[in-house]
């Protein structure tokens, strides 16, 4: 187990990089993916990198971080290398995009009331997403 935690640790000192974040993500749920295409358009060289955990090639052990855990809410490792978490990661994705929407988003997600119905908000759509059509893999398919 330390070894793990050793290892851990040096992947995600890895990812630290002053600009950087990075978003795991669940390419496989047709909004999500939506949502993070729409995001790779319009900030392509704002330090954001995209992880699909639905990748093969994805290793959860390499964060210590359970597939049910990544799957549960989105995930934005920042740049000090901590993990946020659903809403907040949100708001550090938002703070990171083009565009005076975006920002005032982030603010507004932050005040004490509007954080609490977002957070609501957002464990509703994460805990229920399942039962939304899937992104097609194939033409035709869903």
């Amino acid at each position: 187990m330390r070894k793990a935690a050793i290892a851990a640790f040096f992947v995600i000192l890895a990812d630290m990089n002053k600009d950087t974040i990075k978003i795991f993500y669940d390419g496989d749920c047709r909004v999500c993916d939506a949502e993070m295409s729409h995001y790779m358009k319009i900030a392509r060289d704002s330090g954001i990198e995209y992880v699909n955990i639905n990748d093969p090639d994805f290793d959860f052990s390499q964060y210590q971080i359970s597939r049910d855990d990544f799957m549960a809410e989105l995930h934005v490792l920042d740049q000090t290398g901590t993990f946020r978490v659903g809403v907040d990661a949100f708001r550090l994705i938002w703070s990171k995009l083009p565009g005076l929407h975006y920002h005032v988003l982030e603010v507004l997600t932050g005040l004490p009331g509007i954080n609490l119905l977002s957070r609501i908000g957002y464990r509703l759509f994460a805990q229920n997403r399942h039962l939304l059509p899937k992104k097609s893999t194939k033409k035709g398919t869903a």
